[in-house]
């Protein structure tokens, strides 16, 4: 039965609990406060170096709300890179600006979109990206969060090639490679952050490069 109250039978009294909008608002809003709070916290300190009691204080709530909430460290970062990476409430396979890319027919175009969606995804989440790599390193939960990240990359970046028709020497799995590794994150990373190229250079580059290893010599890219 769904009503705003739900009477809940126990051994003893009978207890009531109200749920209503304002107070599914009001939490929604402290989970964000937390993650913005994190978020924070996390790019400006590193990982190892926040702790959730700094978070909790950023936040401006309780120390056991976060907990509550997140249960770990781990949890806040796992959670953090759920909502930042998709940019919305659906799966990245279901955002309108993947399957954009999926849709395109045109080889040229869908390697050209899906670099775009591979410069907007880094300019939004590139240093939460540097926060879960570095961590990964001492963290056994962050590992596995980065291990999963770059599994689900990769599969992103293949379903991009998949009906390609490919140059000579290439199959699918290849092709997957080669995509993933130039819109890998760390490839960011080294041009952008390190050797200070645009975000506009970065996608120009990446386009042009996938489109010259994974279909051959074609016209210029058509943005």
């Amino acid at each position: 039965m769904c009503s705003e109250w739900s009477i809940l039978l126990t051994d003893g009294p009978v207890k009531r609990r109200y749920d209503s909008p304002a107070r599914r608002d009001r939490a929604a809003a402290t989970r964000q406060a937390i993650l913005a709070a994190a978020q924070r916290r996390f790019e400006r300190d590193g990982y190892a170096a926040t702790t959730v009691a700094a978070i909790a204080n950023d936040a401006g709530v309780a120390l056991k709300t976060v907990y509550l909430a997140f249960e770990t460290k781990s949890g806040v970062l796992r959670a953090l890179w759920n909502a930042r990476l998709r940019g919305g409430d659906a799966p990245v396979g279901e955002q309108r600006w993947y399957r954009e890319v999926l849709e395109e027919r045109d080889p040229v175009r869908r390697l050209a979109l899906n670099a775009r969606n591979s410069r907007r995804g880094k300019e939004r989440i590139g240093p939460l990206t540097e926060v879960i790599r570095a961590a990964a390193t001492t963290d056994a939960d962050i590992a596995a969060l980065w291990g999963r990240i770059n599994t689900e990359y990769r599969e992103n970046q293949r379903a991009v090639v998949e009906g390609m028709a490919l140059a000579a020497g290439l199959d699918v799995e290849r092709a997957a490679d080669v995509l993933w590794t130039v819109n890998h994150p760390g490839t960011w990373q080294l041009l952008v952050t390190l050797r200070g190229w645009t975000p506009d250079a970065y996608e120009r580059w990446a386009a042009d490069t996938a489109v010259a290893l994974l279909l051959g010599p074609q016209d210029a890219v058509q943005r």
